[in-house]
């Protein structure tokens, strides 16, 4: 080894030149780490953890004021078959009673989810002929019910069970006891309704003229009186309201006279014309003679999610 350097001695030029490169490799060393400190984050050594890229989604985007969620289909749907009347006979009016409040039980009764009338096809075909019949002759069909399901009618047995409710009376059985109405054939259960080939209508002059609205609460007026002082409906006087349970509402009953009886005589004629056959004790009453499905009671709800192709 050589001898190192005395003070005050002057350094070798070679020694001078080994110096200065290892203060050069010192300064880069301390260079490199303080970079390496400043890139982790000095304040307390540890590396930012790395931002992890996000995962892709398999679910749909949620729906927007634009983008309404689509109507759920029901858990029990029609069988093949049946439509809507208004997809078939877009001029027939609908007045789906069972939709609204305005019923004998006074309330929007089980299944109706929507004011439609829904059919077997082989009804509503023959109802389109109906309409262009009643058209010329000046005027159009009002369907009131057309298939109902079958929950609707057992709805109507346990109302029917209920001596208390009767805030619908003064309307539409005003001299009949609640415990009468099945006896005397005004409600059933199972019901023709029930396969989808059974109407309740009446006929409208046309032009139609405009129909109030009902509200809940209203006054009742009994459905046997004067047609001027009976609900308002917009139908030519048939001798009662739709739905009325009294005799008055039998077909035939002799006590109805002129006009209303001529009336009822229309509707029935029209109707059989195109293989309807009315139920004599109520006048607005047609069971399509033709039924794909007789006998057969079915449950879906009233609305168009629940048909074919819905």
């Amino acid at each position: 080894m050589p001898p190192s350097p005395q003070p005050g001695m002057p350094v070798p030029a070679a020694a001078a030149a080994a110096t200065g490169r290892r203060v050069r490799r010192t300064r880069c060393r301390l260079v490199l780490a303080l970079a390496v400190a400043l890139a982790a984050g000095c304040g307390d050594g540890t590396p930012p953890a790395p931002t992890p890229e996000p995962a892709p989604s398999s679910a749909a985007p949620a729906p927007t004021r634009s983008t309404p969620p689509p109507t759920p289909r029901p858990s029990v749907t029609a069988p093949a078959g049946f439509v809507a009347l208004s997809s078939v006979a877009p001029t027939i009016i609908e007045d789906v009673r069972y939709a609204t409040a305005h019923n004998f039980v006074g309330r929007p009764v089980t299944g109706y989810t929507e004011p439609i009338c829904v059919l077997t096809r082989q009804a509503a075909d023959a109802l389109r002929r109906v309409q262009a019949a009643a058209q010329a002759r000046g005027y159009r069909l009002k369907v009131y019910d057309c298939y109902r399901p079958l929950s609707a009618g057992e709805e109507f047995v346990r109302w029917a069970k209920d001596p208390d409710d009767d805030r619908m009376r003064a309307e539409f059985y005003p001299t009949l006891a609640k415990s009468q109405l099945f006896p005397q054939g005004f409600i059933a259960s199972p019901s023709s309704h029930n396969s989808g080939s059974t109407v309740d209508l009446t006929l409208v002059r046309t032009p139609a003229a405009p129909q109030p609205t009902f509200s809940p609460g209203q006054e009742l007026q009994s459905c046997t009186a004067p047609a001027g002082r009976r609900y308002a409906d917009n139908s030519i006087d048939m001798g009662t309201g739709y739905d009325c349970f009294e005799s008055l509402s039998h077909t035939e009953n002799p006590a109805v006279t002129g006009a209303a009886r001529a009336n009822r005589l229309l509707l029935r004629d029209l109707m059989r014309q195109q293989g309807f056959t009315n139920y004599s004790g109520e006048w607005w009453h047609y069971d399509y003679d033709d039924d794909p499905y007789p006998n057969r009671y079915f449950d879906f709800p009233v609305t168009r999610a629940a048909l074919p192709g819905g």
